[in-house]
């Protein structure tokens, strides 16, 4: 197992004022309590952080400030996916220049691409800057699936190093895992212990923004060869995700309400994202203080 980025990465939020400006004071606060509270790494600019709605600039502004806040005590990998190659390698410059440990690059979206061109695509960006990559594959999103051959064949490029894997998808998984070094980190919460037990290098988390300490202690657990224990605080954790990733609503809205509740940096989401509802807020809140107290 390899953990080039750690093993518990958070996927950050952007933080915004309330008028829906880029908080980099707010930013530098919850970096640098992820980074307190466990997580080994943070994704900036992922789909948590709202990367279709930041510009460039506020992208590398994000980097740097982060990077202030958390010096060399966690991995920044900057996600910088576009649908255009080459918006997404001019991005992967700036990144490096502003600070980032490595790269998170989704597959094209939208244009839907064939898998020769997905693959160019991500050879093109890998050979753009020294910066490791993650490739990663959310076809719910994108439209189209990173199939295995193709990461399969990525894996002989050595800039590309890992997946972020949301493709649901475990035998794919398992089979890339027996058949490359790539590090293999789960990217939807409900996997984190099953692909950590089968060989993956850990997580990439948006549920890790609100508990980063309790989704360690499943690692931690499953390492000190406790594996009933890891189960055990899975299990515990699972209602939180439920509602953070299956509410009907991005986990971008879900995990700003309840960092909004909890009094963190969070603030507002931009459009066409819309804040969850009063409710909602509610539920979660009460599911984040059962956890807790658990």
């Amino acid at each position: 197992m390899t953990t080039p980025f750690g093993r518990t990465l958070c996927a950050m939020i952007t933080p915004f004022t309330a008028s829906g400006t880029l908080d980099l004071d707010g930013a530098q606060f919850l970096a640098a309590r992820l980074v307190g509270h466990g997580c080994d790494g943070l994704v900036l600019s992922g789909t948590t952080g709202e990367s279709p709605t930041t510009t460039d600039a506020e992208k590398s502004a994000l980097i740097a400030a982060v990077r202030e806040a958390v010096g060399d005590r966690a991995r920044i990998v900057a996600g910088i996916g576009t649908p255009d190659t080459r918006h997404t390698t001019e991005l992967a410059r700036e990144a490096e220049k502003a600070g980032a440990d490595g790269l998170l690059v989704v597959s094209p979206y939208y244009s839907r691409p064939p898998q020769d061109a997905i693959e160019a695509h991500f050879r093109e960006v890998a050979d753009a800057t020294g910066l490791p990559l993650m490739v990663y594959d959310v076809p719910a999103r994108t439209g189209t699936r990173i199939a295995p051959e193709t990461i399969l064949r990525l894996a002989d490029h050595p800039g590309i190093v890992a997946v972020k894997d949301c493709s649901n998808d475990f035998l794919a998984a398992q089979k890339v895992l027996a058949r490359t070094d790539l590090a293999y980190y789960a990217g939807c919460d409900e996997h984190n212990l099953a692909l950590y037990a089968v060989g993956g290098s850990g997580y990439v988390s948006t549920v890790a923004n609100v508990v980063p300490d309790r989704l360690r202690a499943v690692l931690d657990a499953f390492d000190a060869g406790d594996t009933a224990r890891a189960a055990r605080l899975q299990q515990l954790a699972t209602p939180l995700i439920e509602a953070v990733m299956s509410a009907d609503l991005p986990g971008t809205v879900t995990v700003k309400a309840l960092l909004n509740a909890l009094a963190l940096p969070a603030g507002p989401v931009r459009a066409p994202l819309r804040a969850a509802d009063p409710a909602t807020a509610d539920t979660l809140l009460s599911l984040h203080a059962d956890l807790s107290e658990a």
